[in-house]
């Protein structure tokens, strides 16, 4: 596949669409010059996301399904492995045009349509800038604790919150740390993440030391066998573990334009991801599984939350630096990967009126209300009903993006006329009814096991067979959209391909 540079998009072209409705300047795209990720701002862009408290945890919840921990680990690599490819031909057209993927979404679905997958896209970054946002204040209130010596067991819920007025305080506190830091940014974010990764890394291995050193060896959860009786049985755990593992990053391979329109190259964003992504996750959800093991010896009990493992260390000055350094590495998560995209997202709504900085506000604002507390009280509604349930959505759109990108239009996209509401992709009314009957198909197939899953209907109310491919949500939804769409294309016509040379 040739993977080539466009040309770029001088000022005179984007004055003559500066005035319309679908632009602003954080919309625009970035020039030439601008671009300066190079693959190891890439690299480190994805280091210091992936070392986070979800990534520690998620081969527990894997192994709390029945899984050992090879089982687990392998799980979680190739789960990232599969992400990775969709993730870097998605990342194409941002460095090629340097878009941003609403922008991009608009020669797929239309210049008005692009807001329908858009917000389903920023609203799932909602939730997890909630979930993260949740994580990272009670790391915050675990020190406020050892400072001012109050016992968190002794809490008292608020009622319809179900948490107390201590832990909901934390929580808003660290939601003004990420919204501090969007504020100022990409160029912060860009300096936060290149900050953050070496030091999160150095801390995992700290983690690892820790762990052989008081367990005198990597603890007894490395012998535990699985606890499947049938090969059936561990092949729909593995199915829907994979399947939520590739729904892990599903949000950021629609998204990653959004960054990937900063990259020198293609080659910067490709090596850069590969480099990143897949081995950092198996290696932090690693050190969670061995580091968990240790605290079987050591306490007597599997301790899987880190925040409640650092909160029983001897050394109070440890204790706090363990959770300030928690704390940085959700910030740091938590902000590029679920405030960035959002935040573009609810600015293609309206450019006019909603800039990247509103728009992160409203993204912020989101996140506060969807008590992101209820999604992690156990594995199954964690795993099978947030992860999988938003795979199942977010893999008919990443199908169309890549089938009309890479086969309809074959890598050629007319930048401004991504601008113009009555231009080449305002379709019908600015919808593509090609597009959206493909979303609609690809989504169809999981609806079933969707809603036995979060209990709107009765497992026996629905053929076997809708449950089982609900494990493989994002695969199916990914196959069926992208067939259905470019059978809907062929029947349209083949799009007209400019054949003027491509500047180098």
């Amino acid at each position: 596949m040739e993977l080539i540079e466009k040309s770029d998009t001088t000022a005179e072209d984007l004055a003559t669409v500066r005035e319309s409705a679908l632009f602003n300047q954080d919309l625009a795209p970035i020039r030439r010059e601008d671009r300066t990720w190079t693959q190891w701002n890439i690299a480190a862009l994805w280091v210091a996301m992936s070392v986070s408290i979800p990534t520690y945890t998620l081969a527990s919840g894997l192994m709390a399904q029945g899984m050992n921990w090879k089982q687990a680990i392998f799980t979680v690599f190739l789960g990232n492995l599969i992400v990775l490819i969709p993730m870097t031909l998605n990342a194409c057209p941002g460095t090629a045009y340097g878009i941003p993927f609403p922008v991009l979404l608009r020669s797929s679905f239309g210049v008005w349509g692009s807001n329908i997958p858009a917000i389903m896209r920023g609203l799932v970054a909602c939730g997890w800038f909630g979930i993260q946002t949740w994580i990272g204040g009670l790391a915050i209130y675990t020190v406020a604790a050892l400072i001012f010596g109050f016992d968190p067991a002794e809490k008292v819920n608020l009622p319809i919150l179900g948490i107390s007025a201590g832990e909901l305080l934390c929580f808003l506190i660290f939601w003004v740390m990420n919204i501090a830091v969007i504020l100022r940014g990409m160029n912060c974010i860009k300096w936060l993440e290149n900050l953050s990764a070496p030091f999160l890394l150095a801390i995992g291995v700290g983690l690892l030391y820790w762990a052989y050193q008081v367990a005198d060896g990597f603890g007894p959860l490395l012998e535990q066998e699985d606890n499947f009786k049938t090969r059936g049985e561990f092949f729909d755990a593995f199915a829907a573990g994979l399947t939520a593992m590739v729904g892990f990053w599903a949000t950021l391979s629609l998204n990653i334009p959004d960054f990937s329109r900063f990259a020198r190259s293609q080659r910067d964003q490709i090596i850069g991801q590969t480099l990143g992504l897949p081995l950092t996750m198996a290696f932090y959800s690693g050190i969670g599984v061995i580091v968990t093991s240790a605290t079987l010896v050591v306490y007597g009990e599997a301790i899987w939350n880190p925040v409640e493992l650092m909160a029983r260390f001897d050394s109070p000055a440890l204790v706090i630096f363990a959770l300030i350094t928690l704390s940085v590495a959700t910030l740091s998560t938590n902000i590029a990967a679920n405030i960035v995209s959002p935040a573009n997202d609810f600015s293609n709504l309206w450019p006019r009126r909603i800039n990247f900085r509103r728009g992160a506000m409203i993204a912020g604002a989101v996140g506060l209300c969807i008590f992101p507390w209820k999604i992690l009280e156990n594995a199954d509604r964690y795993i099978d009903g947030w992860m999988i349930g938003y795979s199942a959505l977010l893999g008919p759109i990443g199908g169309i993006m890549i089938a009309d990108y890479f086969i309809h239009r074959r890598q050629r996209i007319k930048v401004l006329e991504l601008y113009k509401p009555e231009g080449e992709y305002s379709y019908t009314k600015g919808f593509s009814i090609t597009a959206f009957t493909a979303l609609a198909i690809g989504i169809f197939p999981n609806a079933p096991g969707f809603l036995v899953k979060v209990s709107i209907l009765a497992e026996e109310d629905v053929p076997a067979i809708f449950l089982s491919i609900y494990n493989f949500a994002w695969f199916t939804g990914f196959i069926v959209a992208f067939c259905a769409y470019l059978a809907g294309k062929s029947i349209s016509g083949p799009v007209r391909i400019d054949p003027t040379p491509i500047n180098q």
